[in-house]
């Protein structure tokens, strides 16, 4: 791992450390933009966690805050904790979550921590031993700690679709929730993630989870995931209506990574598995219902011929935009994205991608209606699945985009 001097901005705006904290061995961060309504729960519940599994080491929670206007510090503050609590923001206008998390890597480096944690400051299910699982593998050996949990088999489309079959594909790791936004990593990674030159505005905003996964692969440190008992319950967003900006900084954070790590994941053959800690430890809590708006994902769907024909024509190859056009034709009640379709469109966007000198924004864009059709499609086939069944689909599907990877790298070569 790198040794490169960091440089570290001199103050953080609006910095308050009630206890003078100069040291803590564990650290909690919670990223957060006007959460004032979420944030005292996980406030609440990783000080219960700090002071019921790791009561013996010195610790803070620090909200990595980006200049709330809705009184989040002030919740973030009043919430009783025997923990120390530290609150920071980035300056007025400056937001992201990963401006926030990379704030929290300079305070924890500052802290001399050992063992960082992450968690989400809309988290309506998270408990004390969430921060045992995020935390306690690293102090037993471990550097990176992804979370494993049970999700409604309609949750997580960007993960789903693209995260976990990409990225599992590409570094030959097996981590189920790459952009969970909850985890657990060494200080020893700090080092990385404020060195490499890897940070883009992607990266700033909601490409950080997918980036540390990466970059945490790369430093082949030992990775494992934790079961985290419960489901995630979270403000849920509607694929086809909230995730268009996170859809385009995951996305553009993934093929951006692809072509720093090119001459890595190239060699890279098939996927092996990652340890599980705690797996089958008490009863599995079912998800809440999710509903999703069909309508609306297909009407998206069809919309793109109208918007992105002639990009779609330019980045695929003509067999892929000819079963494109196949699909179009099927009538809602039979549409379906097939599995292999889908990975051999997404490659050639990728090579469009690092192909691309300028307006890389618009084949992202162009990629949306594509990925709301694979949606879609999942949710069709999934109706009748329970959540473990369609869990075995998602590994299927992921197992197709290793078996295709041969087209990736070829038509990668020959750029």
């Amino acid at each position: 791992m790198t040794k490169e001097k960091i440089t570290e901005p001199s103050s953080f705006l609006g910095l308050e450390n009630p206890d003078d904290l100069k040291k803590a061995e564990i650290v909690i961060g919670i990223p957060s933009y006007n959460e004032a309504e979420g944030i005292a729960l996980p406030t609440a519940m990783a000080d219960e966690g700090l002071q019921t599994y790791f009561k013996n080491k010195k610790a803070a929670i620090i909200n990595c805050d980006a200049c709330s206007t809705d009184n989040t510090k002030e919740v973030f503050l009043g919430v009783k904790t025997t923990t120390p609590k530290i609150y920071l923001s980035t300056p007025p206008g400056v937001t992201g979550k990963g401006n926030n998390i990379r704030n929290l890597f300079i305070m924890a480096r500052r802290l001399g921590a050992r063992a960082i944690i992450m968690v989400d400051a809309d988290l309506k299910s998270i408990t004390p031993k969430w921060i045992k699982m995020l935390g306690e593998p690293i102090f037993t050996g471990f550097g990176y700690v992804a979370p494993l949990y049970v999700r409604h088999k309609y949750d997580g489309t960007i993960t789903n679709n693209i995260a976990y079959p990409f990225s599992r594909m590409l570094y030959g790791r097996r981590v189920r929730q790459p952009i969970g936004g909850d985890f657990g990593f060494s200080g020893r990674l700090l080092p990385c993630y404020l060195n490499l030159p890897l940070w883009s505005e992607d990266v700033s905003q909601f490409g950080i989870d997918i980036w540390m996964t990466t970059i945490a692969m790369m430093q082949k440190i030992p990775i494992c995931q934790s079961f985290m008992g419960r489901p995630k319950i979270h403000r849920v967003k509607d694929p086809a209506a909230q995730l268009g900006p996170m859809f385009k900084q995951v996305i553009g954070t993934i093929f951006a990574m692809m072509g720093q790590f090119s001459n890595y994941w190239a060699h890279v053959k098939w996927s092996k598995p990652t340890a599980i800690f705690g797996f089958g430890l008490g009863d599995i809590e079912e998800p809440p219902p999710l509903e999703v708006d069909e309508d609306n994902l297909y009407q998206k769907f069809l919309d793109g011929f109208t918007t992105y024909s002639s990009v779609w024509e330019e980045v695929l190859q003509r067999e892929n935009y000819n079963k494109l056009v196949e699909i179009k034709e099927l009538s809602p009640s039979l549409f379906n994205v097939p599995p292999l379709v889908w990975a051999l469109i997404l490659f050639d966007f990728a090579v469009a991608y690092h192909k691309a000198k300028t307006d890389r924004g618009t084949l992202l864009e162009a990629l949306m209606p594509l990925y709301f059709g694979k949606t879609l499609s999942f949710v069709k086939k999934a109706r009748q699945m329970s959540i473990q069944e369609a869990e075995e689909q998602i590994e299927s599907e992921s197992m197709v985009f290793e078996e295709a990877k041969p087209y990736l790298v070829r038509r990668w070569s020959i750029l």
